[in-house]
């Protein structure tokens, strides 16, 4: 993830053909994910957050590079992101370390 943003690009592209591939599968993913950030109790920041710290405890990168973009998109802090990144730690342990790195570097060098 060293070029964040021809990272994030080329992830775009692998969904866009995806979605492209299967319309159906992505329409119905594009509403639970409205659904899903929409604030309430939560902030979007937030609930960015807490999908970047899922994806650094699973492992996917491009899923980190999409939420770390929305999240500050949203305004969330790197004080925050790191926040998170400790609860992802928790969880994944020593794998989530180095996808926590991945998160911040991407945080630090947006697309």
């Amino acid at each position: 993830m060293a070029d964040t943003k021809q990272a994030l690009a080329a992830a775009r592209t692998r969904l866009g053909a995806f979605a492209k591939a299967a319309p159906g599968l992505m329409k119905g993913l594009s509403e639970v994910s409205r659904a899903a950030t929409k604030e309430g109790h939560f902030k979007a920041a937030d609930k960015e957050l807490l999908a970047v710290a899922i994806a650094v405890a699973t492992g996917c990168e491009d899923c980190i590079l999409y939420h770390v973009d929305a999240a500050i998109r949203h305004g969330a802090s790197e004080a925050a992101l790191v926040e998170a990144l400790e609860v992802a730690v928790e969880m994944g342990g020593g794998p989530a370390v180095m996808y926590a790195g991945k998160a911040l570097e991407a945080y630090r060098s947006p697309a």
